[in-house]
C-alpha cells in the first residue's frame, strides 16, 4: 500500500494530504446526494410547489441560475487563486457559505417557492466553487500516470460520504414517519444533518491539505469584477490546447446528461414510476453504492486502458441506461436502470476530471480548471433545463425528456473521438507556450 501511494503521488506529497483532499469529496457529496438528488428536489416539486406543472421547470431554472453565476465568475476566481496561491483560502470561504445556506434550507416550508429557489441558488453556487477549487489540487498531488486512480479514490470516498449522510437522513425520516410526521416536518431536519456532515468532514480537508503552488503574478485578471474579461482571456489562451478545448466540448454534452441524472432522478422516480419518498432515498443510497464501485474500479481501469477509452465506455453505458429508464414501467425495471446509472455516474465523473488534469498547463491549474468548470456548469444548464422545458411543453412527458438525454450522451461520444490525450499532455507540459 505504501509503494502504491509512493508511485501515485508527486514528490513531497504525503499520503495524509491525499486523504485530506479526498475528504472534501466525502464532505460535499452529502450536499448533492441529499439536496440536489434525493430529498430536497422531490420536496420542492411535490410540497413547495404543490406538484404544479411548472414545478420541474422552476427547479431546473434555479439550478441553471446558480451554474450561470459560476460559469461567469469561476475563471476570475481561479486566476486570483493562482496569482496569490490561495486555492485553500477560497475553498474555506466557499465551504462556509455552502454549509450556512444549506442549513438555511431548513427554514423553507410549503408554498415558499421563492425562498427555496434563492437558497438553492446560493448553496449550489458555493458548492460549485468548492468543487472546482478542489479539482485544481489534483495535478499537484498525483503523478500524471496515476491521475485516473487518484481521482477515482476521491470520487469513491465521496460516494461513501454521500451514502453516510443519506443513510443518517433516511434513518431520521423513517423514525419521523413512524411518528406520523409530514415531509414539511422531517425534510428541514435532513437539511441540518447535511450541513453538519459537510462541515465536519471538510474540517479534515483544511487540517491535512496543503497549498503546494507558489504565487504566480503572471496569471491574468485584475479583480473579481473582471470576471467576463478573464473568462474571455482564458478562453483565447486555451486555443493553444486544442485537445483540452475538444474535451470541454465533449464534457458539455455528456455532463449535461449526467446533470439530468443528478438533479432529476428523485423527481423521475416519484412522478413517473410512483416511488414514495423513503423508497426514493433507498434508491439513491443503492445508486451511491454502485457509483462508489464505479469510481474506484474505473479509476484504475482508466490508467491501464487509457483515459479516452475509459470515458468512451462510460458514455456508451449512459446511453443504454437512459433508454432503459425511459422504457421502465415497473419499479423493478427502474431499480436496474438506477443501479447501472450509479456505476457510470462514478466512473464518468472521475474519468472526466482526471482526463482534464492531463491536459491543463500545470502553472495555471486553478485558472484552467475554472474554464473546465465553465464547461461543466454549462452542461448543468443545458441538461436539466432542456429536460424541464420538454416536460413543461409536453404536459409532463418525462419519458420523452429521458430519451432526449440519451441524445446528449451520443453527442458527447462523437465529440470525444478527436481528442488525443498524449498530444494534449505534451502541449500542457510545454511551459514555453504559457
Amino acid at each position: 500500500m505504501k509503494s502504491l501511494f509512493a508511485n501515485s503521488l508527486n514528490p513531497g506529497v504525503k499520503p495524509r494530504e491525499l486523504l485530506g483532499w479526498a475528504m472534501y469529496d466525502f464532505a460535499n457529496s452529502g450536499y448533492t446526494t441529499v439536496v440536489i438528488t434525493a430529498v430536497f428536489a422531490a420536496y420542492f416539486v411535490g410540497s413547495l410547489a404543490g406538484g404544479a406543472s411548472w414545478a420541474t421547470l422552476a427547479w431546473t431554472l434555479g439550478l441553471s441560475v446558480s451554474y450561470a453565476i459560476v460559469m461567469i465568475t469561476m475563471p476570475a476566481l481561479g486566476a486570483w487563486a493562482d496569482r496569490h496561491a490561495a486555492k485553500k483560502r477560497l475553498l474555506l470561504i466557499s465551504t462556509v457559505a455552502c454549509v450556512a445556506s444549506t442549513a438555511a434550507l431548513a427554514l423553507v416550508g410549503p408554498g415558499q417557492v421563492a425562498l427555496g429557489l434563492l437558497l438553492l441558488i446560493v448553496s449550489n453556487t458555493f458548492y460549485s466553487y468548492g468543487e472546482s477549487l478542489t479539482a485544481a489540487f489534483l495535478p499537484e498531488l498525483a503523478r500524471p500516470q496515476a491521475m485516473g486512480r487518484v481521482s477515482g479514490w476521491g470520487w469513491a470516498l465521496g460516494y461513501l460520504g454521500g451514502m453516510l449522510t443519506l443513510g443518517i437522513c433516511l434513518a431520521y425520516v423513517l423514525s419521523a414517519q413512524a411518528r406520523q410526521e409530514s415531509a414539511a416536518q422531517f425534510v428541514p431536519v435532513t437539511m441540518l444533518i447535511t450541513a453538519a456532515m459537510y462541515a465536519a468532514a471538510a474540517s479534515v480537508t483544511f487540517w491535512l491539505l496543503k497549498e503546494h503552488s507558489a504565487p504566480n503574478p503572471s496569471s491574468q485578471g485584475q479583480s473579481f469584477k473582471a470576471s467576463l474579461i478573464q473568462l474571455r482571456q482564458t478562453w483565447r489562451e486555451s486555443r493553444r490546447y486544442t485537445d483540452f478545448r475538444q474535451l470541454m466540448a465533449c464534457a458539455v454534452a455528456y455532463q449535461a446528461g449526467v446533470a439530468v441524472a443528478i438533479s432529476l432522478a428523485a423527481i423521475y422516480a416519484e412522478q413517473v414510476i410512483g416511488f414514495a419518498p423513503q423508497e426514493t432515498m433507498v434508491l439513491i443510497f443503492v445508486l451511491n453504492i454502485a457509483a462508489f464501485l464505479g469510481a474506484l474500479v474505473f479509476g484504475h481501469v482508466q490508467d491501464v486502458v487509457g483515459h479516452k477509452r475509459a470515458l468512451g465506455w462510460t458514455i456508451v453505458g449512459w446511453i443504454l441506461t437512459c433508454i432503459l429508464a425511459a422504457a421502465s414501467t415497473t419499479k423493478g425495471m427502474f431499480w436496474v436502470a438506477a443501479a447501472i446509472a450509479g456505476v457510470f455516474l462514478g466512473s464518468s465523473q472521475s474519468a472526466g476530471r482526471a482526463m482534464a488534469g492531463m491536459l491543463v498547463p500545470p502553472v495555471r491549474l486553478a485558472e484552467f480548471f475554472g474554464l473546465w468548470t465553465f464547461a461543466i456548469r454549462l452542461a448543468s444548464i443545458v441538461g436539466p433545463l432542456s429536460y424541464g422545458l420538454i416536460t413543461w411543453l409536453t404536459g409532463g412527458n418525462h419519458r420523452l425528456a429521458m430519451v432526449s438525454t440519451a441524445v446528449l450522451f451520443a453527442l458527447g461520444l462523437l465529440l470525444l473521438l478527436p481528442v488525443d490525450v498524449a498530444r494534449g499532455h505534451r502541449k500542457a507540459q510545454d511551459h514555453q507556450n504559457l
